[in-house]
């Protein structure tokens, strides 16, 4: 095993283990710590298949953004255990059902990768910044523009509908209090 695979398998462990953490922690907030951790590791499989612009985007949009926001509601919520309400045979039933169907099918993936052999490493440049932007500024101009001219104008009408109102007071020709 070289480094490439070492690496693979150690983000795919931290990957699937913080996964199993989000769902299996009882407190919402290490849910979404161990979320966060996920995200790390997937920007971390990103990174091994040289796609670096989507793991950038990843981390800000995933791990930055979206967790904050997760957080925030979380907080907000105020969840406490004495007010959930205890969860129904169904639901445990419904749980164990979708718990081994999801087991049949990585089942069935891992015999199926076990076919295809081992992994592939091939020196390309698909991923990289340099060529996104030579192609997003060479093929697809036009639609890049359109879609600036649509976020402006979405900016913009957002601005209009949050701005308050400026109420004027309709001023009469006639003040009553005048005689």
């Amino acid at each position: 095993m070289d480094l490439f695979e070492i690496l693979f398998w150690l983000l795919t462990i931290m990957a699937i283990s913080c996964a199993l953490g989000v769902v299996l922690s009882r407190n919402p907030v290490n849910s979404v710590l161990f979320l966060i951790a996920t995200f790390f590791s997937i920007s971390g499989h990103y990174i091994l298949m040289n796609a670096q612009f989507l793991a950038i985007v990843n981390i800000i949009v995933y791990a930055g953004a979206i967790m904050v926001l997760f957080l925030f509601v979380i907080m907000l919520m105020n969840l406490n255990a004495d007010v959930e309400p205890q969860k129904s045979r169904l639901v445990q039933f419904a749980g164990i059902i979708s718990g081994g169907i999801l087991f049949l099918v990585i089942l069935a993936a891992l015999r199926d990768a076990r076919t295809h052999g081992t992994l592939e490493r091939e020196a390309t440049d698909i991923g990289l910044i340099k060529n996104l932007g030579k192609t997003l500024f060479q093929n697809y101009v036009l639609p890049f523009e359109i879609s600036s001219v649509l976020f402006l104008s979405a900016m913009i009408g957002a601005i209009v509908i949050g701005k308050k109102e400026s109420v004027h007071p309709v001023v009469s020709e006639r003040n009553p209090h005048q005689n």
